[in-house]
C-alpha cells in the first residue's frame, strides 16, 4: 500500500496541501500588517472576520488533503471570557496544529518560529506568544504575558497551550507545566484522539523523523481525528494559590476523559533514560528517583552545568573522606529538609548515616549531561585517581555503578581488556583510548558480560514505538509512598 500511495496519491496530497499553505500566505500576511496591542484587544473589523473565515476554510482543506477527511468534534469550544485558555493533551504530532488552524487560538512559539518563510506568517496572525532561547528571562516573561492575556476579561484570543511540553506517545500523560494555570484563571481542558488503525501520526523525540512521518501519513488512504472540549475546570482558592496542584487536577480530568493513567515522570526524565551515550541506564536505576530530587530542591540541571566544577573541586578536596547529613546541607548549601534526607539516603549504601560525595557529582554529571558519558567519565577518574593518576578496578566499579544507578555490576572483563599489560591499574587516557576503538564497549563488556536474557539492563535498551520508553509505562510509576532505592543495598 506505502509503494502504491507513494507513487499516486502521496505527492498529489502533498502538492495540494504545499498549495493551500502558500494560497493561505496573502491573506495572513495582509491581515497581520500594521497590528498592534491595542488593535489586536478591539473586536475583529469586518474585514479581518472576512479574513479568518477564509484562512480557516484553506487550512481545513489543507487538512482535507492530508486524508483528514472529517474532524470529530465534541463538547463546546468555551467562549474567551468563560475560559481564557485552552489546555490540550495529550500532545503527541505536528498533526496537532489541527485544533490550532480551527480556533485560531494563540499559541506559544519559539521566537525562532516567526522566520519560517511562510509558515511564519501563519503562525504572527495567530498572534502567539513568542518564548525566545536568547533571552534568560524568557520564561518569566512569557509567564507574565500569559498571565496579561489570560486576565483581560475576553479581549484577547484564547490560547491554546500544550501543558506536557513535548510529544509523548499517548500511553499516558506526563507531568503538566505549570506556565497554562499560574495565572489561577479558569481553562478548558481539551483532549485529543487519533482512532486510527495503524499509528503514522506520532512523532515524538525519538523514533521516526518529521518527513517520514509526513510520507506515512499521507499515504493512508484516511486518518482519523477527534478533539473534544471538557467542560471549564474553575479552580479552587487552593488552586489559584497552588499552580502545580491546579495542573495536576486538570491533568487528572483529562487523563480520566482519555481513559489513560498519569505518570508523575517528565520529558527531562525521559531525556535521561534514553539518552544515547555509550552507558544506557537500567530499568532499575535510581538515577530517575535522583533526578526528581534534583529538581525538588530546586536545583535545575540544566544550570548545574556551571555548578559541577565547584561541587568536583569540593569533592577532591575531601578526597575518601565521607560526610554526614549535615554536612551534606552544607555541601550543597541546601537546608535540611525531607526532599534532602531523601537524597542523602540514595547514597547512603550502608545506612551508617554518611556518605562519598563524589558519588553525588559523578550522578549529577550523569543528570545534567545525560548523552556525554565520556565527559562523567573523566570527571569520575578525576575524582577517584591517585596521585599517579590511575584508579583501580574496584574504583572503576564504583565509578560505573554510580553513573548508571545500580547496586551491583561487574566490570572486571571490561577493566581487564582496558588494562592490556595487566598493572592492575588504569588511567583515563587508557580508558578514553580504549573507548575510541570500542565505541560500543558497554554492550561488549558490560551489559552482555554479566546480564542474561532477563537482565533489566538488556531491557532497558527497548522503546515503545516513537516515543517514551517502556519503563514510563503508568504501571511502573513509582508511588511517592514506595520506599527510595538505594544505589547500594
Amino acid at each position: 500500500q506505502i509503494a502504491f500511495m507513494t507513487l499516486t496519491l502521496f505527492p498529489i496530497r502533498l502538492f495540494f496541501a504545499a498549495f493551500m499553505m502558500l494560497l493561505a500566505w496573502p491573506f495572513a500576511f495582509i491581515a497581520s500588517m500594521g497590528s498592534d496591542e491595542q488593535e489586536l484587544e478591539k473586536p475583529l473589523s469586518w474585514w479581518r472576520k472576512i479574513v479568518d473565515v477564509l484562512l480557516k476554510a484553506i487550512m481545513r482543506m489543507m487538512w482535507l488533503a492530508g486524508g483528514f477527511h472529517w474532524i470529530n468534534v465534541k463538547g463546546r469550544r468555551a467562549l474567551p471570557a468563560e475560559a481564557a485558555i485552552l489546555t490540550v493533551a495529550p500532545h503527541s504530532s505536528y498533526f496537532d496544529a489541527i485544533p490550532v488552524t480551527m480556533t485560531f487560538a494563540s499559541i506559544v512559539m519559539k521566537a525562532e518560529s516567526k522566520d519560517i518563510p511562510v509558515w511564519g506568517t501563519l503562525i504572527k496572525y495567530i498572534r502567539p506568544v513568542f518564548v525566545s532561547r536568547s533571552d534568560q528571562d524568557s520564561r518569566r516573561k512569557t509567564v507574565e504575558e500569559i498571565k496579561r492575556r489570560a486576565q483581560s476579561d475576553g479581549k484577547w484570543p484564547q490560547i491554546m497551550i500544550f501543558p506536557e511540553g513535548t510529544c509523548t506517545n499517548r500511553s499516558c500523560l506526563i507531568t503538566f507545566k505549570p506556565g497554562a494555570f499560574i495565572p489561577g484563571v479558569p481553562v478548558q481542558p481539551v483532549v485529543l484522539r487519533y482512532p486510527n488503525k495503524l499509528d503514522t501520526i506520532t512523532w515524538t523525540w525519538q523514533g521516526p523523523g518529521a518527513f517520514e512521518i509526513l510520507w506515512l501519513t499521507l499515504c493512508q488512504f484516511h486518518n482519523s481525528v477527534e478533539i473534544e472540549f471538557l467542560p471549564v475546570y474553575i479552580p479552587s482558592e487552593e488552586e489559584r494559590k497552588n499552580p502545580v496542584l491546579y495542573a495536576n487536577n486538570v491533568r487528572r480530568v483529562m487523563a480520566e476523559a482519555l481513559g489513560v493513567s498519569v505518570t508523575d515522570y517528565t520529558f527531562e526524565d525521559c531525556q535521561l533514560a534514553l539518552a544515547e551515550g555509550q552507558l544506557r541506564l537500567p530499568s532499575d536505576t535510581c538515577l530517575l528517583e535522583f533526578a526528581k530530587l534534583v529538581r525538588s530542591l530546586g536545583l535545575k540541571p540544566e544550570t548545574l552545568v556551571d555548578d559541577l566544577d565547584k561541587y568536583a573541586a569540593s569533592a577532591m578536596k575531601m578526597k575518601k573522606e565521607k560526610i554526614d547529613l549535615k554536612e551534606f546541607s552544607a555541601y550543597l548549601e541546601c537546608p535540611v529538609s525531607h526532599t534532602l534526607e531523601s537524597m542523602f539516603a540514595l547514597f547512603d549504601e550502608n545506612e551508617d548515616g554518611v556518605i562519598d560525595v563524589r558519588e553525588f557529582v559523578i550522578a549529577l554529571s550523569v543528570v545534567c549531561k545525560p548523552s556525554k558519558t565520556l565527559e562523567t567519565i573523566q570527571l569520575a577518574f578525576q575524582l577517584y585517581q591517585s596521585e599517579s593518576g590511575t584508579i583501580t578496578e574496584e574504583d572503576l566499579a564504583h565509578i560505573l555503578k554510580t553513573a548508571m544507578g545500580v547496586s551491583q555490576i561487574n566490570v572486571t572483563h571490561l577493566f581487564r581488556a582496558v588494562d592490556e599489560e595487566e598493572k592492575g591499574k588504569i588511567t583515563y587516557d587508557d580508558f578514553y583510548t580504549f573507548a575510541e576503538l570500542h565505541p560500543h564497549f558497554a554492550e561488549d563488556y558490560l551489559y552482555a558480560d554479566q546480564m542474561g536474557a532477563e537482565s533489566s539492563l538488556e531491557t532497558s535498551s527497548l522503546s515503545a514505538p516513537n516515543g517514551i520508553c517502556t519503563d514510563f509505562s503508568p504501571e511502573n510509576a513509582e508511588d511517592k509512598n514506595k520506599p527510595l532505592q538505594k544505589k547500594l543495598n
